[in-house]
């Protein structure tokens, strides 16, 4: 009988002391195991859940990726959470969010000293043609505007055994083949958690229009060849020309310049 492997829960406290000018703008609450924290924030969300509200798990059993993908992890191997945040206007306020995140935690990896940190439309973090992460946002209607449960996983460390990659467009990449020593996850965490809450101010402000160029400087597959997939088949080709300001997808083909927007789309170097 083998013993279970010690909790890493994250420490609130510990966490505020690192968080600079953003301590008091994040409620966190930090969990070892729970079914999802986006599905436990969302539900915290209906019962008036505030502005900054964050859960983080050592562990979840029903983690979502993007297109109904499960997202694994296991207690230290990676860092895995959700943000509550509320926006004035309706849903249309919101395009492109999922997008201005990814800046976000480019840059607070940057910090931190990850070189070579990319961003893939419209969801996925990688390095070296590899996925180091993904961000799925969430959006609800409210009364006074509209609101977003924003989550973020990270690979921290690839298991001992190997991964199956099968039914997968990329191999998996993890923080600690590209930082060494590995981030201390407080320290970690909490620049992402300061990169988010500035980058939601200037979204709050002027959408992701205001962020694009820096998400633009970061497409990994900025002017190459790609292939936009529905379901598994491809829909058109061409060359990938960004985002839109509306966090569209811009894709050079035949016809001209083509705008994909749609959750249900993926894309993978031709």
């Amino acid at each position: 009988m083998t013993d279970s492997p010690p909790s890493l829960l994250i420490d609130p406290l510990r966490l505020s002391a690192l968080l600079g000018d953003a301590n008091g703008r994040f409620d966190v609450d930090s969990l070892a195991e729970c079914e999802s924290t986006s599905t436990l924030l969302l539900k915290r969300a209906a019962q008036g859940a505030p502005v900054g509200s964050v859960i983080v798990a050592d562990r979840q059993t029903a983690g979502r990726g993007s297109r109904g993908r499960r997202w694994l992890a296991a207690p230290g191997a990676s860092l895995t959470f959700s943000v509550l945040w509320r926006f004035d206007g309706g849903l249309e306020r919101l395009a492109g969010l999922s997008l201005a995140a990814g800046v976000a935690v480019v840059h607070a990896l940057d910090f931190c000293g990850a070189a070579g940190i990319l961003l893939k439309w419209p969801n996925d973090i990688l390095h070296d043609n590899a996925k180091l992460g993904g961000i799925l946002v969430e959006l609800q209607s409210a009364r006074d505007g509209a609101l977003a449960v924003i989550g973020v996983g990270l690979n921290l460390r690839l298991p001992d055994s190997p991964v199956d990659c099968e039914g997968f467009a990329l191999p998996p990449a993890a923080l600690d083949g590209i930082i060494s020593p590995l981030p201390e996850r407080h320290v970690l965490f909490a620049q992402l958690l300061i990169e988010l809450a500035h980058v939601f101010d200037r979204f709050t402000q002027g959408g992701f229009a205001v962020l694009r160029d820096q998400w633009q400087a970061r497409n990994a597959w900025q002017d190459k060849p790609v292939q936009v997939l529905r379901d598994g088949c491809l829909e058109k080709e061409g060359v990938c020309r960004g985002a839109d300001i509306d966090g569209a997808l811009l894709v050079q083909t035949a016809a001209g310049v083509e705008r994909c927007l749609s959750g249900d789309l993926s894309l993978r170097a031709a």
